[in-house]
């Protein structure tokens, strides 16, 4: 008779589970105008997700406001299906006065977190979406000399709410002198603002572990983003051509696109949706509660009715109904007992 009990297979029944239902995860992309955002995302999935996006005139610029864009594609490899969105904010940081362009950024984090939690507050649980922004990458533009006003401001109004990793965009644009002396100055800019960024450290991992201590010397990530294909040594290689030669994107001793993309896809995706989940959700979702008194239900935490579509509202009166039904089923339960204990005293006299 076998001593192992089997209970060593739950990894492989989780991961199989995982498989079956598929992985959602959200991007959202942040910076100036004219730094590569859309290429950089594009090299990094393999997907068009703009189209043939462009950026508008100078002159439009001036007065443009920051929108939100959300687009949403399925992509499978190896069996395993991953449900992407990338959420990118077309106008951030173009305007001549910049004041409060975080703003629709916060709002619409705030949303998804509200949604998730009326979703989770409903009726029916088992097939919530997940819609929340997992991770921000904040692109820096390379010839600041560090970080703008603009750029501390930004990551100190959004460090609660979403881990942020920011990058230094058009990395080809620097030499690696100025690369590595730049990385440091906004490391230390980051620390004395008192910016929370994402390093993929958690509580269980080990101070002396490799991995998190070379991801700590690597932030600020440097890329560089294409999507042409150039022939180099008889290779077939995604870079940018210059007349000095070919900067390839793949190269990780050209810029640090691979390692941004280990990390981002292949290591910590998992991690920044737990964090997301334990750490920004729950603080969210505790402020939230705080705000009614203390002898509300938590189905009325959330209004459903302000802001909230038919099925939502639908949602909330079903479930209000529910709680008047067992209120009473209470109240009919004390009353029998009641008199279940008057007929016990009358049988003792």
């Amino acid at each position: 008779m076998s001593d192992q009990l089997g209970f060593h297979n739950l990894p492989f029944l989780a991961h199989r589970k995982s498989v079956k239902r598929g992985f959602e995860f959200t991007l959202m992309v942040v910076g100036e105008s004219g730094l590569g955002k859309s290429t950089l995302i594009q090299s990094l999935f393999l997907t068009n997700f703009f189209g043939n996006k462009t950026s508008p005139p100078a002159g439009e610029r001036i007065a443009q406001t920051v929108s939100i864009d959300a687009t949403t594609v399925d992509i499978e490899e190896k069996g395993v299906k991953l449900r992407l969105t990338v959420v990118d904010t077309p106008g951030f940081g173009d305007a001549v006065n910049n004041e409060l362009c975080w703003q629709p950024v916060i709002d619409y984090c705030n949303e998804k977190y509200d949604q998730y939690l009326r979703d989770e507050s409903g009726l029916n649980r088992r097939n919530i979406e997940d819609h929340r922004v997992h991770c921000c990458l904040y692109f820096i533009n390379p010839l600041g000399h560090g970080l703008k006003p603009l750029d501390i401001e930004f990551m100190k109004q959004l460090h609660n709410l979403v881990n942020i990793i920011p990058v230094i965009a058009k990395a080809d644009t620097l030499t690696p002198k100025e690369i590595k002396a730049l990385k440091i100055k906004i490391m230390n800019e980051i620390q004395e603002n008192g910016i929370k960024i994402y390093t993929g450290e958690t509580d269980d991992d080990e101070d002396d572990n490799p991995d998190i201590k070379e991801l700590k010397e690597i932030i600020p990530f440097a890329v560089v983003g294409s999507n042409t294909l150039l022939e180099v040594n008889g290779k077939r290689v995604r870079g940018r051509l210059y007349p000095w030669g070919v900067v390839e994107v793949e190269n990780k001793d050209h810029c640090d696109f691979v390692k941004l993309r280990t990390m981002l896809i292949r290591t910590h995706m998992q991690d920044l949706k737990d964090y997301t989940q334990d750490v920004h959700y729950e603080n969210f979702r505790k402020k939230k509660l705080m705000q009614g008194s203390p002898g509300r239900k938590v189905s009325e935490y959330t209004d459903y009715n302000v802001g909230g579509t038919p099925d939502e509202a639908a949602k909330a009166a079903a479930l209000q109904a529910k709680e008047k039904e067992l209120e009473e089923m209470r109240r009919q339960m004390a009353l029998l007992q009641a008199q279940l204990r008057g007929a016990q005293q009358s049988d003792a006299v």
